[in-house]
């Protein structure tokens, strides 16, 4: 480190130096042609004169962060798929308007810029970006120390994207008979880990390092499984099927996201006996001794995402998703709300549980 104020304050410009000259070869694969210039710029520059190709764009924008699956990466020091779970959480917030991703932004602020680990975060959000079919124009790195801990960091994102307006999804489309189709989720993708952390490792005081039979691999290695990315399959049933509405099942759960999608006069239920979710959630309900209730109010139980399609399209909408490897199947249906509440009820029971 330089011996002047600011690195004796804490901050090495030489570090965050080394760690731009390290993402660079990441950064340079999540390009689209309407990018222009590289990493230096004060600001990401994106060509958006292809709108014009649109009658009316609408364009769509989005932004979260991982939450505290961070703190998982950090306990097993693996930080190259942290990033899949940034752009899942953010382009996959847009695409349920039946937007496209254009490009993203991210933002790391850590304790000590060690530059392996940042150029490692940013090589998941740069492929990712890829898989999502996004640009990633720019990002910052702050060094934050006093703040956060050496080894502490945490990731947040943008994305914006654009959607014709005739072709805006949402709950003005659903309609009394359309079909729920539900996609499945990788794992418990980027929701729940506070209640996942305490589960595991306050109340059984199990490590990253456990070998847990039922997952068929250690702890630490489940827990970081990368959300998936729906982008792309769910931009191909939104544009060649008559699909109405999308759901991203994240924190809430399955029942409180869908119903952010429904007007107040239908109604969407879902047969559980439909899927078995994965080993990790029934660990994380008898582990922890978590009413299943609770465990459908925060994690997302086996779905990643939903779609609202017409009956007739529900054929072809679950044959594209499988052209792109998507485990998906028909979950319930919309019928008239006699309450006027627009709800989501959930009934039956998975299959072992």
């Amino acid at each position: 480190m330089a011996d002047n104020a600011y690195a004796r304050a804490g901050v090495d410009i030489e570090a965050a130096d080394r760690a731009v000259d390290l993402m660079k070869e990441w950064v340079e694969k999540a390009r689209r042609p309407e990018m222009l210039g590289g990493l230096g710029g004060f600001a990401g520059l994106f060509d958006a004169s292809a709108l014009t190709s649109y009658k009316r764009p609408l364009l769509a924008t989005s932004t979260d962060g991982v939450g505290t699956k961070v703190a998982v990466a950090q306990m097993v020091d693996k930080h190259d798929t942290i990033g899949f779970d940034l752009v899942g959480m953010v382009v996959d917030d847009l695409v349920v308007c039946g937007a496209e991703p254009l490009f993203m932004t991210d933002y790391i602020a850590t304790g000590k810029v060690v530059p392996e680990r940042i150029a490692a975060i940013v090589k998941g959000i740069a492929e990712a970006c890829v898989e999502a079919g996004c640009a990633l124009v720019g990002g910052e790195t702050a060094e934050h120390p006093g703040l956060l801990a050496p080894d502490e960091y945490d990731v947040a994102g943008a994305t914006t994207g654009v959607v014709e307006a005739d072709a805006l999804l949402g709950a003005s489309l659903v309609r009394e008979g359309d079909v729920v189709i539900a996609m499945a989720a990788s794992g418990l993708h980027s929701n729940g880990y506070s209640l996942a952390r305490h589960v595991f490792f306050t109340q059984a005081g199990w490590t990253v390092e456990r070998h847990v039979d039922e997952f068929g691999r250690t702890l630490g290695e489940e827990l970081l499984e990368p959300t998936r990315i729906y982008t792309k399959p769910a931009l191909a049933i939104a544009r060649e099927t008559e699909t109405h509405a999308m759901a991203h099942i994240t924190g809430g759960g399955l029942a409180n996201n869908l119903a952010r999608v429904m007007p107040p006069e239908l109604k969407a239920t879902l047969d559980r006996g439909t899927w078995t979710p994965a080993p990790v959630f029934d660990v994380v309900r008898k582990v922890g001794e978590v009413a299943q209730p609770d465990l459908e109010a925060t994690l997302n139980c086996g779905v990643g995402m939903v779609a609202l399609v017409a009956p007739d399209a529900v054929d072809a909408a679950l044959a594209r998703l499988a052209d792109f490897g998507i485990d998906s199947w028909v979950a319930g249906e919309v019928s008239v709300d006699p309450a006027q509440q627009g709800t989501v009820e959930l009934v039956g029971q998975h299959p072992g549980w």
